[in-house]
């Protein structure tokens, strides 16, 4: 796997920097785990959406962008994901990464100082270059949309 520097700048005050910076939790994991940065606890309600600090920033190399993903066990177990999934941080942002988190599961979720709700994946980008033309190329699909497999 290719080794791309990402650095990280802690926002917290050094007495509140108990907290790991994201992490890979084994040796071939595409996500890196997020801590909360949060003061002692919060709740979120079932239908809760809420901005949850991380307590860094980072300087995403040119050509890449950070992914927030969800963690598949809180996803899984307790219906926590990631609102706008995946999430983007540009290159070019250096302000705090927050997580913007949703219950879609059933019950109250209390997300505690240190709790890891998120991951990040490193991914490489390009941007389009957009021609206007007349007509596009016919294709086979076609213009069918929405569920026109049959699922």
């Amino acid at each position: 796997m290719p080794d791309v520097p990402v650095r990280f700048r802690w926002l917290l005050p050094p007495e509140q920097r108990d907290l790991p910076l994201p992490a890979y939790a084994s040796a071939l994991a595409a996500g890196m785990d997020v801590a909360a940065a949060i003061a002692g606890e919060t709740v979120l309600r079932p239908g809760e959406i809420q901005l949850i600090s991380t307590g860094f920033a980072a300087a995403v190399p040119e050509g890449f962008e950070l992914q927030v993903r969800p963690r598949s066990g809180l996803a899984v177990k307790h219906g926590i994901t990631v609102v706008n999934a995946p999430g983007t941080i540009d290159a070019d942002y250096r302000g705090e990464i927050k997580i913007g988190l949703i219950n879609l599961g059933q019950e109250p979720f209390t997300i505690h100082r240190g709790d890891r709700i998120a991951q990040l994946v490193l991914a490489p980008v390009c941007q389009a270059r957009l021609h206007l033309v007349d007509s596009l190329d016919q294709t086979e699909r076609g213009s069918g949309g929405f569920g026109h497999t049959g699922l």
